[in-house]
């Protein structure tokens, strides 16, 4: 599989990598075995770059991961702080759409101390010393509103950044950025906070939704800051087509949303393109781009995506991304 090397460190990851919210029972369980399958799975055709968060069922994306990656140092890995889990105080069956997840409760945490202790958190569950890049996760007003970002924004710029600059000084991470759904909070942090080496950003740089392109991508060119995409189908919608309870943006797709989609499905047929594959075509061809995420529990739907990918781009459908 191809690699590319991010423009702030010395760091090369593959350009497809794999995204384990759902091996932490995301929307459904699955077994230990069906985890190590699909991890398997996607080790096999060449992946090299696997991001989780303690976010995925309460720890346990990173507890399967960690074991998974044991005998394979090479791996890079990517997790995620702002969130610290301590031992549930009572039986948890769901949290946040994870389903069975790890019997841990969570509180926010984006200060210089929060953020070492989620670290070491996942340094342990990961079982790891070190972690490749750490993203504080879903700092910003789409998680926490405007009152609530306010007190963890100045947590954060008060101590939080300064501490991952020392996590990467005495070499326990090798680099770190944001992982957001929105572009806002990216533009703020590197106004306010400093150079952040990369971003991992869901939803917003997309067949369908571009908003990263107005701000975001020019300064992230500016600054060197490369870009990982996530949620490249928006939450479904660009992965199934505008039918009928498509989902956009982990909710019902608004009209408007499933027109625009109506629109680019047929661009994309009208070249002999599913409109999956274009969407995962869209992603990779991004010169802002340095890796496009991929999630799945299922072997089978990881292989689809892997071969999307590997098809040729037909010159009509090029001009879609322009």
């Amino acid at each position: 599989m191809k690699t590319r090397r991010m423009g702030r460190v010395d760091l090369t990851v593959t350009e497809l990598s794999f995204g384990c919210s759902s091996i932490g029972n995301l929307y459904r369980q699955i077994s230990d075995a069906e985890a190590q399958s699909v991890l398997a799975c996607a080790w096999d055709a060449g992946i090299r770059y696997f991001d989780t968060a303690p976010h995925y069922g309460r720890g346990l994306s990173e507890q399967r991961l960690g074991r998974f990656l044991a005998s394979r140092p090479e791996a890079v890995i990517s997790t995620k702080v702002g969130r610290v889990l301590s031992p549930a105080l009572a039986p948890i069956s769901e949290a946040d759409g994870f389903v069975n997840p790890a019997q841990n409760d969570m509180h926010y945490d984006y200060s210089g101390d929060g953020i070492e202790e989620s670290f070491e958190q996942s340094c342990e569950r990961l079982k790891r010393s070190r972690i490749d890049i750490l993203y504080v996760h879903d700092l910003g007003e789409f998680t926490h509103g405007q009152a609530g970002n306010a007190v963890h924004r100045e947590d954060f710029l008060g101590s939080g950044y300064k501490r991952l600059m020392k996590l990467k000084e005495t070499g326990r991470i090798r680099a770190f950025g944001l992982g957001v759904n929105e572009c806002a909070v990216c533009l703020d942090v590197m106004r306010h906070a400093g150079p952040v080496d990369v971003i991992l950003l869901a939803g917003r740089l997309t067949l369908l939704d571009r908003s990263a392109e107005a701000e975001l991508v020019p300064q992230c060119r500016q600054a060197g800051t490369d870009l990982v995409l996530g949620g490249i189908f928006n939450s479904g919608i660009l992965a199934t087509g505008p039918v009928a309870g498509a989902t956009y943006d982990y909710g019902p797709a608004p009209q408007h949303v499933l027109t625009r989609v109506a629109q680019l499905q047929a661009q994309a047929q009208a070249q002999g393109v599913p409109l999956a594959t274009a969407a995962l075509h869209f992603a990779l061809r991004h010169p802002a781009v340095v890796s496009t995420l991929l999630g799945t529990a299922k072997p089978a739907s990881l292989m689809r995506n892997l071969a999307a990918a590997k098809a040729e781009t037909p010159p009509g459908l090029r001009a879609l991304f322009a």
